[in-house]
């Protein structure tokens, strides 16, 4: 914990009264010099409410003469986040900017540039365009950017924000942040929910508005879905009324119930405590309560006694949003899949390892006495098995552990809990790599330094042994002069990744080598107007390169192609998983992936599948099938994409045109 001492304010109070005595030879470097203690100051929120106090004086003072700030009503809020991202003095500067329009907008301090009105309107802006920063969950690209010091400092900064401002005007942007959050059905739901809250504790709703019916349908989702629980808050009260409550009222608030849960995939605690009841005494709800498709609801008839189980042992007050895991495991039969039934059986009956329950204890914001640490792996597991497509890799540097969980929670549901099992009683894993068993205890750091965990708790349970087996993989591979993950991608995920590999990286020269020929076979891969019509049976671990909303390099990033298919206007478009806990993205070029309105499954984003091939450094595909379709690929479509990719992260690689036998 930072603690910032009397001294710090001292010295602050010293450097700005150097700086109001300052000439005007000496004014800059007294300025720079204030703004180091701003930066220190800036650590903490009792730092914040000090420089809130100081902002309109610093301003006064003409503190931000000569810089980009200088004129308040001459801000534009997207520039915000880039001076956040690029660091001292920049992020000092910033955050007194802000401070002192939030003194503006609270009517401590008067402007005769920028009105309060106008004022809260910026900073509802500013709020909305980094909410990243607000709910202290970074993007792949900030956190490869971002310092943990000048990360702390953002995330102090707008959740002061947040606690002061007047937030009233945030309404349309924020209903359509929570609907496309929601849309994306991750399996940590902490990110919604917090904005929910934060909603519900700040903003007074008016149900005659749009957009705030919108957000009280996401606010009742998880505070009052039924009008039950409306009419019965407290838990107490709302489990004596289902006590006495008819069948007729029963079944009204099933069905209120599980609309709420199938249209945003949110559990309210209310739904735990009549699940229960319902399990009880009316079975036959159970399937309304869940929002069940036909086929869903023929599943919990057939293994209804196991499910009756998992229900009874595992879903309580404290451990509901594996409610909607389990909806989404009855639509996928996956109970009548009879290793999975097996495994969950086996899963049941298992005694935690130590340090893995104190790991799963840790990744519970606020862990309750009520629910053991097994509760909480298995409500995760049914979670992750209904949800493939929601897993996240939180703010960790562990994209590839978690596209594979993934991945075998799509393609290997049995293989997924068995490791689980493993794991969480052994703290240890083994895997085979070439004829070679690593054992995970035995093995050295991977990427992973100190955990975020802010993750489900099957994630906590497995990504350090991934993530320490993935990186001895690569270690042993790097030496062949081709890029590792040929050999590792295979041995790591499973038999269906294909062997055929394709990179247009020269590990050698560093170089992009026969690009087209690479897109080339990519397009003749997967593009189902250029393969004969074959759509992808298996998801494709692909790599990609993360560029900023300029089309600037960032780095590497691993993600799953899931499928290949035209949208609803007929566009082909790349549909994949990015396990980063955000699929919305700008990549810069106008390359945006989108995550609803394009044809997307829940969890999915997507791209026309031009722009998608133009961030593509590696994948897998079949070299038996894919040579007869490469000449069918139009050179306009390559020539599209290499146009992409040469004047976006192409700028830090030479380029080679050699030709490539793929």
């Amino acid at each position: 914990m930072v603690l910032i001492t009397d001294n710090a304010f001292d010295n602050f109070q010293r450097s700005f009264q150097e700086f109001l005595e300052a000439t005007d030879l000496s004014r800059q470097d007294k300025a720079t010099r204030l703004a180091s203690q701003i930066d220190i100051i800036s650590q903490t929120r009792d730092g914040l409410s000090f420089l809130y106090e100081k902002s309109v004086e610093l301003d006064q003072a003409d503190f931000f003469k000569g810089t980009a700030w200088n004129e308040p009503d001459n801000l534009v809020p997207s520039l915000v986040k880039g001076t956040i991202k690029s660091g001292h003095p920049n992020s000092s500067f910033e955050i007194i900017s802000n401070l002192r329009m939030l003194s503006y907008a609270n009517g401590r301090a008067q402007s005769a540039k920028v009105s309060q009105k106008e004022a809260q309107v910026y900073l509802e802006e500013v709020v909305i365009q980094n909410m990243e920063f607000a709910l202290k969950e970074p993007t792949e690209e900030t956190r490869n950017v971002m310092t943990e010091r000048e990360l702390k400092k953002a995330f102090n900064l707008f959740g002061f924000i947040l606690s002061e401002a007047d937030l009233e005007g945030m309404h349309n942007m924020l209903a359509e942040e929570i609907m496309l959050i929601c849309q994306q059905r991750p399996v940590v739901t902490r990110k919604a929910r917090e904005i929910i809250h934060l909603i519900d504790r700040k903003m007074d709703l008016d149900p005659t508005l749009e957009a705030d019916q919108e957000l009280l349908f996401y606010v009742n989702a998880i505070v009052a879905p039924t009008k039950g629980s409306k009419q019965h808050k407290s838990l107490a009260d709302y489990q004596n009324m289902l006590s006495g409550a008819n069948t007729k009222l029963l079944e009204s608030e099933a069905g209120e119930m599980g609309h709420y849960l199938g249209t945003t995939g949110l559990v309210s605690q209310y739904h735990a405590l009549l699940l229960t009841h319902l399990l009880k005494h009316k079975p036959e709800l159970i399937p309304l309560a869940l929002d069940l498709s036909d086929t869903g609801a023929a599943e919990f008839k057939k293994h209804e006694k196991l499910i009756d189980s998992l229900i009874d042992e595992v879903v309580s007050v404290n451990n509901s949003q594996c409610i909607y895991g389990m909806a989404r495991m009855l639509n996928r039969s996956l109970f009548s899949r009879r290793p999975v039934r097996v495994g969950l059986e086996n899963l049941r009956k298992i005694k935690l390892n130590p340090q893995v329950e104190q790991r799963i204890l840790h990744s519970e914001k606020n862990p309750n006495n009520d629910v053991t640490a097994l509760q909480y792996l298995i409500g995760a597991t049914i979670r992750i098995l209904g949800q493939p497509l929601g897993v996240g890799q939180g703010n960790n540097p562990t994209c590839q552990s978690a596209r594979g969980i993934s991945m075998w929670s799509q393609h290997a549901p049995a293989k997924l809990i068995d490791m689980i099992i493993t794991v969480a009683t052994q703290n240890n894993l083994i895997m085979r790599f070439e004829n070679t068993d690593l054992e995970s205890i035995k093995l050295g750091k991977g990427l992973l330094g100190e955990m975020d965990y802010n993750l489900d708790a099957v994630s906590v349970v497995l990504v350090p042994h991934l993530d320490k087996i993935y990186n001895e993989m690569m270690k042993r591979a790097a030496i062949r002069g081709e890029d590792p993950h040929k050999w590792v991608n295979p041995a790591m995920y499973g038999q269906w990744i294909q062997i055929g590999f394709a990179s247009c990286y020269d590990y050698f020269t560093n170089a992009i080598t026969d690009y087209k020929g690479f897109i080339r076979t990519f397009y003749a891969s997967f593009h189902i107007e250029y393969n004969g019509g074959q759509h992808m049976v298996y998801p494709n671990p692909v790599g990609i390169y993360i560029t900023s909303s300029k089309g600037e390099m960032v780095g590497f990033h691993a993600i799953s192609l899931v499928r290949v298919d035209k949208d609803p206007t007929g566009e082909i478009r790349a549909y994949f998983l990015n396990p980063n806990n955000e699929g919305r993205q700008n990549w810069g070029q106008n390359i945006k992936p989108s995550v609803f309105g394009h044809g997307e499954k829940h969890g999915e984003s997507s791209l026309p599948f031009h722009q998608f091939a133009a961030r593509i450094y590696a994948f897998h595909y079949n070299s038996l099938e894919t040579k007869m379709w490469s000449q069918h690929v139009p050179d306009g479509e390559l020539a599209k994409v290499e146009e992409l990719a040469r004047s976006s992260w192409g700028k830090s690689y030479t380029w080679n045109d050699q030709v490539k036998l793929w």
